[in-house]
């Protein structure tokens, strides 16, 4: 993984140091709050329902054990013994009192971590495939033009105070677990007819009050010229962006304005002013970062290991395990491993001090001392022998870290909620409780194959609500929690919103709503089709009828 050069480590000292004395202004009075709020959002610190909350950045989701057990000693130290990791792959406190924030700062500074632009309106922490690096169907690592990215965007002078936050995310998959089409800027890398590796440019995707999919400004993009490319893309949306409307200034409001083609014509005219002004990438330039990320020491091995085979025989809840929360390596030998933070009696994305000290362990023991967050508020530990699967899946489970419930409807995105957050309407965390109290059988879980279920508190859509197979967002209405069910959201290649059920369901009734659609699905299933294939097939009259028939 990356390691920081002396020019990281002084900027994130600095910035640290830099907060400590705007900290200490403003519990002396010196600095009013309307003065505090724009710096503090700078170092990721939010004011939240109850206390503070800081997110901490961790770019492209990769963590080193070090870095996990500063994790689990701040959890431990300045929280209440947990945190949470979310959606862009980050980790959120939210318990921190503010005199505390800039020994926080400085400790995660202390392992190269930082909190720098993961809220404000600046770019925000660029996100990839999870399994970026092991996967079969990944075209190449993704993960060296994350880094460079992140060294280009962070703290650049231009585009510290855009018109709204702004969210890139690179893929290099067939199977897009990167959400592409739903960030500002998306990034495939795709191969061209002469077979050189490029990127696909999508712009203006994204969720929150207006869910847009992305558009395709530029098919094919030469890898040397990736930075001059974002860097006129961000220029024009700069320049252009809203200012005077905070729920009309994100990028896709500018693109639906402009239509893509002009759009695209905006950036490729302002491409060519800058395009040859040194920020070119050479190859040197990118093969020096590719060096971090050099695949580890991995023994010679063959897949099909005798003892793995005979644990899975002799175990049934270790096969179980095995099948639905590991994946495919791209190294012989070897395999992923999901480790799961939906315990059903756990808030989804939330691990404890002391199991994020475990996990730390394990990472040294079985998977080169690294681990990987996800989207879906799960980690992964990339690089496991199969051969010691077994007893990595003992230990987690120990942990009540290896509920196997990956891609299943137990495995929720779930945000904070009304829990901490000041700005939900509703309850998130309490519905996939009863969520989760409704569809306690596994196998019955097991029978329904691959159904997303995703919640958000607020229009905002933390917990992306929008492109899940089943949706469910939190809506206030006369005082009261309601939820507005959407069925047929895709992340994937295959993009899609969800659309609109029918009239919000009040708190007590959404598993039960759920259920009715669950019960439908299965209903008219042909075969061993998804729920994604069943609604694309029959469409959404069918589940309304028998919801709201039913009610």
């Amino acid at each position: 993984m990356y390691h920081y050069d002396e020019y990281d480590k002084q900027l994130v000292q600095q910035r640290a140091d830099q907060f400590r004395d705007q900290v200490k202004r403003r519990l002396s009075g010196e600095l009013p709050e309307e003065e505090f709020l724009p710096l503090r959002l700078r170092n990721g610190l939010y004011k939240q329902r109850y206390a503070y909350m800081l997110r901490v950045a961790i770019p492209y989701g990769l963590l080193a054990s070090k870095q996990v057990r500063m994790l689990a000693h701040i959890a431990r130290e300045y929280d209440k013994g947990f945190a949470h990791f979310t959606t862009r792959q980050n980790i959120q406190y939210n318990w921190p009192e503010l005199e505390a924030v800039p020994d926080i700062l400085d400790k995660l500074a202390s392992v190269e971590m930082h909190a720098i632009q993961t809220s404000g309106n600046c770019i925000r922490n660029t996100t990839t495939d999870h399994l970026a690096g092991v996967a079969k169907d990944e075209l190449e690592d993704p993960r060296p033009y994350c880094e460079i990215i992140r060294q280009w965007s962070t703290l650049h002078p231009e585009f510290d105070w855009l018109p709204r936050k702004f969210k890139i995310a690179v893929s290099s998959a067939s199977d897009d677990r990167a959400a592409v089409h739903f960030h500002d800027i998306g990034l495939r890398l795709v191969k061209n007819a002469q077979g050189e590796t490029g990127f696909q440019v999508l712009v203006g995707g994204g969720l929150g009050r207006t869910p847009v999919i992305g558009k395709e400004i530029k098919p094919f993009l030469e890898k040397r010229h990736l930075l001059s490319y974002l860097e006129a893309v961000l220029r024009i949306y700069n320049l252009q962006g809203r200012r005077d409307n905070a729920y009309k200034a994100r990028i896709k409001i500018l693109v639906n304005a402009l239509g893509a083609e002009e759009f695209a014509r905006l950036v490729e005219a302002e491409w060519q002013l800058i395009k040859d002004n040194g920020l070119e990438l050479y190859e040197e330039n990118i093969e020096r970062v590719k060096a971090f990320f050099a695949a580890p020491a991995y023994d010679t091995l063959d897949d099909g290991d005798s003892l793995l085979n005979e644990k899975l025989s002799d175990n049934p809840l270790f096969a179980t395990w095995y099948k639905h929360n590991t994946a495919d390596h791209k190294q012989p030998g070897y395999r992923a491993a999901y480790i799961s933070l939906k315990a059903p009696t756990s808030p989804a994305g939330d691990a404890t001090d002391t199991q994020m000290d475990a996990i730390a362990d394990l990472a040294d023991r079985y998977s080169f001392g690294e681990v990987q967050s996800t989207h879906n508020q799960n980690l992964v530990l990339k690089d496991v022998k199969q051969a010691e699967l077994y007893e990595l899946w003992q230990a987690l489970n120990t942990l009540k870290l290896a509920t196997p419930n990956i891609g299943t409807l137990t495995d929720m995105i779930v945000c904070p909620g009304g829990t901490y957050c000041d700005l939900a309407n509703a309850a998130s965390i309490d519905v996939g409780q009863q969520i989760n109290d409704k569809f306690d059988e596994l196998d019955y879980i097991y029978d329904l194959g691959e159904v997303s279920i995703k919640i958000s508190g607020c229009m905002n859509a933390c917990g992306h609500h929008h492109i899940a197979d089943i949706g469910i967002l939190g809506v206030e209405k006369s005082g009261k929690e309601w939820y507005q069910i959407t069925l047929g959201g895709s992340p994937g290649l295959d993009a899609a919103i969800g659309k609109r059920l029918g009239p919000s369901v009040e708190k007590a009734r959404v598993a039960d709503v759920i259920a009715d659609i669950i019960n439908n699905y299965v209903e008219q299933r042909a075969g061993d089709e998804s729920f994604a294939e069943v609604y694309k097939r029959i469409g959404i009259d069918s589940f309304k009828e028998r919801v709201y028939a039913t009610h």
